[in-house]
């Protein structure tokens, strides 16, 4: 569970970083599943803006909404779309709760009853993750080790990243590091963009700048102004 207001005051767009991951949110009297994004997404929020959230472990959106996430990659859609009659009378509640802190009981609450889908997850999700995660800090690695590690071939390796996190796992690999590298960023403020990228598993300096770039859009040097100010 996780919640975020923006400031009253705010004088630049919001820019969400992409992470790999899904989530079900409360957002402006809508009840939407975020799909995973390649890019940074840039909602359109007002100053002051309440959102309630919650995140899917690694792996088992696909399982609870019942569908490939590939078919969701960089969207919001309604949960009354995927989840039908429950989401509605979850939607309704929500309107009905009549402060923030009475919205974040009935969310936790209506996700915590929410009818659970008869078959179980597939752990084989979560194993692919785990496994992108530790070999993501090796330029180039995780997706040549992955097949073998894993026992399975490399389309049934796609197939399953395309299934449960909506992209292939090379892409996985590019999110997983990006998360690393912000993770890095975050806890050491005077690491400079060269030890960033040998410790976050970059190739070198040139290519942490690449990505950066094309996953949000910003240059390396602005995301990390923006993150340690």
């Amino acid at each position: 569970m996780w919640t975020s207001v923006l400031p009253a005051q705010r004088s630049s767009d919001i820019a969400v970083l992409p992470d790999g991951c899904v989530d079900v949110i409360w957002r402006a009297n809508r009840l939407l599943v975020v799909g995973p994004d390649i890019t940074a997404a840039r909602p359109d929020l007002p100053p002051g803006a309440h959102v309630i959230g919650a995140r899917f472990q690694p792996g088992d959106a696909r399982h609870w909404l019942g569908l490939p996430l590939s078919e969701i990659v960089g969207q919001s859609v309604e949960l009354a779309d995927l989840r039908g009659i429950w989401a509605k009378g979850f939607a309704r509640r929500m309107e009905d709760a009549q402060s923030i802190d009475r919205q974040a009981q009935v969310f936790q609450q209506q996700l915590m009853q929410a009818p659970r889908p008869p078959a179980r997850p597939d752990r084989s999700a979560s194993e692919i993750f785990c496994l992108a995660s530790m070999l993501a800090r090796d330029e180039g690695r995780a997706v040549a080790c992955m097949p073998k590690r894993l026992d399975i071939s490399p389309r049934t390796l796609l197939r399953h990243c395309r299934d449960h996190f909506g992209y292939g796992p090379k892409t996985l690999e590019r999110m997983l590091r990006f998360q690393h590298l912000l993770c890095l960023a975050r806890q050491d403020h005077s690491v400079g963009l060269i030890m960033l990228a040998m410790d976050a598993g970059y190739a070198d300096q040139a290519h942490l700048v690449r990505e950066v770039r094309a996953l949000c859009g910003m240059t390396a040097t602005a995301l990390l102004h923006q993150m340690r100010h």
